[in-house]
């Protein structure tokens, strides 16, 4: 039987649109992109977001610390770690009708996927309970599901599956190369593995990683690298600016440059061009220009709320004055 002029343009069109998604991706490839001028970097990355996604929509996510400090990493960006004075409480896993009730509000205030996170650096399968049933909870609301809790085991992972969580965040952070200036407490394949037991299990994976951690633009094309090469690309990458926090060992260290972090979104857009590519923390200390930049780049999705976990974030009616201003409307 012969094909019609439609059956052939969209078997054209979809291998097209295969043919984007790489998964061979090498070190020299992510370096040249960074090295391409600026502007047709941002060409490149804009022509492949409007492929796969409406280009005027972002995905809004809330996110909320269920159980604060006290963390036995020695992450070194982080507040809540019980390696630093960093003025941040320890507080317990909080009650399920409390989580609940913050996650109406972020629905009600305009969020599409509720996000949870726990200062551990793996749950009890007693905790794991617990969190499953805020996760069942969150979804009979309606809402997307995430959670990022540390390292799992395979069977954790599965349990969390079994609730209906949508997404699991378990970030990098960094290249592989630089991650022992960083973290020393738990390895880079520990990570590694998480993110095998999380897809084994069925959840979709946000992993991402922070920029402006003293890193070269090598190691910045290095973190990419290694998540546009995993057998699936995540189908949320987090694109952290470091938020320097006194007490911590990088406290000191000074804002990367916006060029630079508007880049590192343009490459991570462009290889992996079908996943949603979250411009995350580190938005408080950007200038609106800076973050229209990003929404250019290809992000297209915030994290929506005045805190980020215990770090600042733009207010709610800043970041909707923002979306008014560029015509750019929640993803739903």
């Amino acid at each position: 039987m012969a094909l019609s002029s439609k059956d052939i343009y969209e078997r054209a069109a979809l291998q097209t649109v295969k043919a984007d998604i790489r998964h061979d991706w090498t070190l020299s490839e992510a370096e040249e992109l960074f090295a391409k001028p600026f502007n047709d970097l941002i060409f490149e990355a804009q022509t492949l977001h409007r492929r796969y996604f409406d280009p005027n929509e972002v995905q809004i996510s809330t996110l909320l610390s269920i159980k604060t400090g006290g963390c036995p990493e020695d992450c070194a960006y982080c507040p809540q770690s019980a390696h630093y004075d960093t003025g941040t409480d320890k507080v317990a896993l909080m009650e399920v009708d409390s989580v609940l009730a913050a996650a109406r509000e972020a629905k009600n205030s305009g969020a599409s996927r509720f996000c949870m996170g726990a200062a551990w650096r793996s749950p009890t399968d007693r905790d794991l309970e617990v969190v499953c049933k805020m996760v069942e909870g969150v979804k009979a609301l309606g809402l997307e599901s995430c959670v990022t809790l540390g390292m799992l085991k395979d069977e954790q992972a599965r349990r969390l599956s079994d609730a209906g969580l949508d997404y699991y965040n378990h970030n990098i952070d960094t290249s592989e190369e630089y991650y022992g200036e960083i973290i020393t407490t738990r390895t880079y394949e520990d990570r590694i593995n998480t993110l095998g037991n999380v897809r084994d299990a069925g959840i979709n994976v946000c992993s991402g990683g922070i920029v402006g951690m003293g890193e070269t633009r090598s190691d910045r094309a290095g973190m990419l690298t290694t998540l546009a090469t995993l057998p699936e690309h995540p189908q949320s990458v987090p694109i952290n600016m470091l938020v320097a926090v006194e007490g911590t060992p990088l406290s000191e260290e000074p804002t990367i440059d916006a060029i630079e972090f508007v880049s590192t979104i343009a490459v991570a857009r462009i290889m992996m061009p079908a996943s949603v590519v979250r411009l995350s923390a580190g938005r408080k200390e950007m200038s609106d220009e800076a973050q229209a930049l990003c929404f250019t780049a290809g992000a297209n999705s915030i994290f929506y709320g005045d805190v980020l976990l215990t770090t600042e974030n733009p207010e709610r009616k800043a970041d909707m004055v923002l979306f008014d201003r560029l015509g750019i409307r929640p993803m739903t």
